[in-house]
């Protein structure tokens, strides 16, 4: 509904750092919910259903990995990981638990909400049209056409089935896949899909379009392991190849 404030939580274990993120995002108009802790995390999705999150790695006995993992079992909802953690390995391991963005601290405010903006953005486009969307885009894209399990694409209605089995993709998988398919047959470079479907960029690790594409591969390829739609090209990027 136009006009009702974003549910935003922040989830932060160090409470000044939690209080300022609050104010600072309320200044920007979200409606903000706190948790400092995992379990505390939890509950609140559960009960306060936010539109988005803020977390933060480090929290105690169930730390943001957990937390990702859990909320991702049942909601879509867009994540950034703020972590004074930088290392890599934390970074693609973050992303692979389900987290759609990753900021490392110390950090700006204004980075953080222009993150946000741009997940607000995406999650607008995967509940109508996606950026690669226009018009005259198909009803539907058939992907695999596999006689007992067709994988069907519907970019304007922001969902992908295999058969009659609507697939759990996050907001960002789903992104990826409809600039992939928007162009069948094309190689998208990592720094491509970086800039279509992350829109403000990321200013890290371009293996963080690996590990989605991973994601993305684990749900609609029926064998992950030898993908045949989502097809990696040696040095160049990534295809999607309609079968």
């Amino acid at each position: 509904m136009a006009g009702v404030a974003p549910r935003l939580l922040v989830v932060e274990d160090d409470d000044p750092i939690r209080t300022a993120l609050r104010w600072a995002l309320e200044d920007e108009g979200y409606d903000v919910a706190e948790a400092a802790s995992g379990e505390e995390a939890v509950a609140l999705v559960a009960t306060a259903t936010p539109d988005l999150m803020v977390v933060d790695l480090m929290l105690g006995s169930m730390d943001g990995f957990a937390v990702i993992r859990e909320v991702r079992r049942e909601h879509d909802l867009p994540i950034i990981v703020v972590s004074a953690r930088a290392d890599t390995h934390d970074i693609v391991a973050a992303l692979e638990a389900g987290a759609d963005d990753y900021v490392t601290k110390p950090f700006q405010v204004k980075e953080i909400t222009a993150r946000l903006r741009a997940l607000r953005r995406r999650a607008g486009a995967g509940a109508g049209a996606t950026g690669t969307a226009d018009a005259g885009a198909p009803a539907e894209v058939v992907l695999d056409r596999h006689p007992a399990a067709p994988l069907v694409l519907r970019e304007m209605r922001g969902t992908v089935h295999r058969g009659e089995q609507q697939l759990p993709l996050t907001l960002t998988e789903f992104r990826l896949l409809c600039e992939l398919a928007s162009a069948p047959g094309r190689v998208f470079s990592r720094q491509a899909l970086l800039e279509r479907v992350w829109e403000h960029g990321f200013f890290g690790d371009e293996r963080i379009v690996d590990v989605h594409i991973r994601r993305l591969r684990t749900k609609v390829e029926l064998d992950p392991g030898a993908p045949r739609i989502v097809v990696t090209v040696r040095g160049l990027g990534y295809r999607l190849d309609p079968q």
